[in-house]
């Protein structure tokens, strides 16, 4: 299987971290979205990362779709047999990739609009809906059972992601968050690997 992806996306990181701890044999391909190389466009109609190239030929987009697609690979391991428990994943993964959606449009209206055309109201409205998320997580931290999940993963994507574009700008109120990803790493030791980074 090939992977196109980028080392800043914090999605890119929630599936790679998942192709790890699943043993599945990835191509990690990085690709420039900015240049719209043709191996991601003719692949994937949107033109964004990650996308899965399957080694049946089949493409597999958006990180839920590319998640699920691994789970089936490896037979459920990536996600809870038990229904509730599942569902509190899947829950997790969509909130945490809803914290990444927010401080995503926060970096691409700083660094694509010229600064005088900056709408910092807008960028007000998406850290105070991150910050949201954040603080339910805070106050909900994930169970740490003795299996990591899909949840697990997109949640390391998603601080490591803070970690890199918003550092000193949410830790002091979210020590809970800190003390789960200090959990994690000791679960997951190839994190500081496979975490988003420049």
């Amino acid at each position: 299987m090939k992977l196109l992806w980028s080392p800043p996306s914090p999605y890119s990181s929630k599936v790679r971290m998942a192709a790890h701890f699943l043993d599945l044999e990835l191509n990690a391909v990085r690709v420039d979205t900015n240049t719209a190389p043709a191996i991601l466009v003719e692949n994937n109609p949107l033109g964004k990362i990650p996308t899965l190239l399957t080694d049946d030929g089949a493409s597999v987009f958006d990180s839920v779709a590319i998640m699920h697609y691994f789970d089936r690979l490896a037979k459920g391991k990536l996600y809870p047999s038990k229904k509730g428990k599942r569902t509190d994943a899947e829950v997790l993964e969509s909130l945490c990739d809803g914290i990444c959606d927010c401080l995503l449009v926060i970096m691409y209206e700083r660094r694509f609009r010229d600064e005088e055309k900056i709408h910092q109201p807008w960028i007000d409205r998406q850290w105070k809906k991150a910050t949201s998320g954040l603080a339910h997580l805070s106050a909900n931290p994930p169970k740490s059972g003795k299996k990591l999940n899909g949840g697990h993963f997109a949640l390391a994507a998603t601080l490591g992601y803070l970690d890199l574009r918003f550092k000193g700008q949410w830790e002091a109120d979210h020590a809970p968050l800190i003390d789960w990803l200090a959990w994690f790493e000791k679960k997951f030791p190839a994190y500081q690997e496979l975490k988003t980074n420049a």
